[in-house]
């Protein structure tokens, strides 16, 4: 996991969340748990869980009861991962094999679903309905974003709308319910919970933005992996959506984008167009719009370090470049 500072006043939780997740992934059968450990140890920016823990955090220091919660959260992040690496073919993530290349895809199904079930039922043991009751919603949604996405490969005619109705599913979710979720842990109220709720939205927004973004200008060594990942897979993002209305090369592009062949052989060429329709300027004030409805949210959280912290995840989103 990456030494975030960000994080410094839930680290020792964090440090526990990881024990956990050892732990919970544990299995009678061995080449799970090698699978298991090589996707943990291929770390991960844990966002998930420290959403949870410092959502916990601005109203409770004892946060023993929330450690779980958080780690069940990540596995299910995890588990997306390993599907999404069979959907999308993907060899390398973070710079390391995937559990696909290594293991293969049915086994990668196989691991995925039992990630799942067993953060299912981690959260069972809190026996609270309203709890499983978030989650399985998110859970819906999050497979709905990937089918959106699925049948949306290639296709010019889906906009904006469709586009933000993609990523809420597939990222703010569950960014959105990792701060829901530490709320709920809470004695607070259910203005304070929908508060955090929105702040979690709206930063998971803007981070897959910044995510869609990456794909174009990042350096692969920092990304940990290929750029154009998107554009050979067909999946056609912010900046691409930009340059295909405004751009100068926009029926081009268009040819390029629609072509299954086009999209992995002129990868460079479909970056350089979508360069120069000023699409990733575009895309990054989109992202800043997210990030400063986020900060409005967060303004009306109690002080103390985890705001603060909050404050420089918001900072760190915007900026990122991996």
């Amino acid at each position: 996991m990456e030494n975030f500072s960000l994080f410094a006043s839930v680290a020792d939780d964090l440090a526990a969340v990881e024990e956990k997740l050892k732990a919970y992934t544990c299995s009678s059968l061995e080449i799970m748990n090698r699978a298991s450990l090589q996707l943990i140890e291929a770390g991960g920016k844990r966002l998930r869980p420290a959403f949870t823990l410092l959502t916990a955090k601005m109203y409770k220091e004892d946060l023993r009861d929330v450690i779980p919660l958080a780690a069940a959260l990540e596995m299910i992040h995890m588990a997306t991962l390993v599907h999404d690496d069979v959907i999308d073919n993907s060899l390398t993530r973070r710079g390391q094999a995937t559990v696909k290349n290594i293991w293969g895809n049915r086994f990668s199904i196989y691991l995925g679903n039992h990630m799942f079930a067993r953060s299912l039922s981690i959260i069972a043991g809190y026996n609270r309905g309203d709890l499983l009751e978030v989650l399985a919603d998110a859970s819906m949604k999050i497979c709905e974003g990937e089918i959106i996405q699925m049948f949306g490969w290639y296709n010019l005619n889906l906009g904006m709308k469709n586009y933000l109705q993609r990523i809420q599913r597939k990222t703010a979710v569950l960014l959105s319910v990792s701060c829901a979720l530490g709320a709920m842990l809470c004695d607070i109220s259910e203005g304070q919970i929908v508060l955090h709720k929105k702040f979690g939205y709206y930063l998971g927004m803007a981070y897959q933005v910044i995510d869609d973004i990456l794909d174009f200008v990042a350096d692969e060594k920092i990304l940990g992996k290929p750029s154009g990942s998107d554009i050979r897979q067909g999946v056609i993002t912010l900046p691409a959506i930009y340059a295909l209305r405004r751009g100068e090369n926009k029926e081009e592009l268009a040819c390029w984008l629609s072509s299954p062949e086009k999209c992995r052989e002129r990868v460079n060429d479909i970056i350089g167009a979508v360069l120069d329709s000023g699409g990733i300027d575009y895309a990054y004030g989109v992202a800043r719009a997210f990030c400063e409805r986020a900060m409005r949210q967060l303004d009306k959280m109690p002080p103390g370090a985890p705001k603060e912290e909050f404050m420089k995840i918001t900072e760190f989103v915007i900026n990122r470049n991996f």
